[in-house]
Formats: C-alpha cells, structure tokens, sequence
C-alpha cells in the first residue's frame, strides 16, 4: 500500500517540479532593463544546413548592464549570427566590430514594462493552471488506486492532503518567481 501511494505522490512532485523549472527557464527569456546572455537563448543559427542555438556556437557576455557581446567561436560565421540575431526580432541592433557582435539594449519605456509585467503574470497563471492539472490527475490516481483496492481509503484521503501541500508549494515557488521577475522588469 505505502508503495502505490509514493509512487503516485512521486510523479505528481515530480511533474510539478518540472512544470515550475519550465516556467523559471521562460521567465529567464523574458527582456528586464539589464542585459543578460538568456535573452538569446531562443535565437538559432543556420549554420552548415543545419539550425543551431546561438549559445552552442558562440560566447555570449555582458559587458556592461545594458550591452551583450557575441563572439563566435568560427568567425566566419558572423554574418548568419547577425541575421539570426536581427530575425528573432528582440528589439536590438546588433553591430559587427571586428570578430563580435555587439548589441545595445534600448532602455524600456514605462508602457513596456507593463506590458511586460503582465505577460510575465499571464505566463504564471498558465503554469499555476498546470499546476492544478497535475494535483487533478493525482486524486485520480489515488481514486482509482483505493476503488481497485490497492490502498485504503484513509490512505487515499492522506494522499489527497500530501498532493494539495505540493500544490501549495508549487505555487508559492511560482509567486517567488513572478514577484523576482516583476522586480527585475520594474527597477530601472
């Protein structure tokens, strides 16, 4: 009996952990006023016939708050990282100096960061809904495991509790992360 309920209590944490992870690693993505290599995270270069991540064929730095450095490791390249760059349309001019591309990051004006905030809070709800799904799925599981007998019913009502707590943790993991991210787009 105890096998069957941490078994289903191990998937549900463990597909919530993921979900959260998912939704740091697009938070990550999202333009603040400061620069910072994970903008370009999305960006790939058509390289050789084939399309690859920007990061996997370059070094990306910060050389100062609002500026990202490109240096790919085969300069020839430069060309087709700077029209991937431009491409992925992120508001920056890339410029070509030399062996690297530099980019200036425009500062954000206060309509923009708004709009910014409430993509950033759209984002969260969408996984906090996800979250919920997965709790769902879960007292299903646990349903279905106490109706086929395989635990008790008092088992199950635990297994609903312990499910619930891992809800709530989620979710003041993604409210950590939406109040991080808000701070970042909103200080200048």
């Amino acid at each position: 009996m105890e096998q069957v309920t941490k078994q289903i209590l191990a998937g549900v944490t463990g597909k919530m952990d993921k979900t959260v992870q998912h939704l740091a690693d697009q938070l990550r993505t999202i333009r603040t006023g400061r620069a910072s290599p994970a903008l370009l995270e999305g960006v790939r270069v058509e390289y050789y016939g084939s399309s690859m991540q920007l990061s996997q064929m370059a070094n990306i730095s910060v050389p100062e708050p609002r500026q990202l450095l490109v240096k790919p490791f085969d300069a020839s390249t430069l060309k087709e990282v700077e029209r991937a760059i431009q491409a992925a349309n992120l508001g920056m001019s890339p410029m070509i100096e030399g062996k690297q591309i530099r980019m200036q990051l425009p500062p954000l004006s206060e309509e923009q960061r708004k709009k910014l905030v409430a993509k950033v809070k759209e984002i969260c709800e969408t996984t906090r809904v996800a979250l919920r799904n997965e709790r769902r799925d879960g007292n299903k599981a646990a349903d279905s495991a106490a109706k086929d007998g395989q635990i008790t019913d008092d088992h199950r009502d635990d297994l609903h509790e312990q499910v619930q707590d891992a809800l709530k943790k989620g979710e003041l993991r993604i409210d950590e992360l939406l109040k991080k991210k808000t701070h970042e787009i909103l200080e200048d």
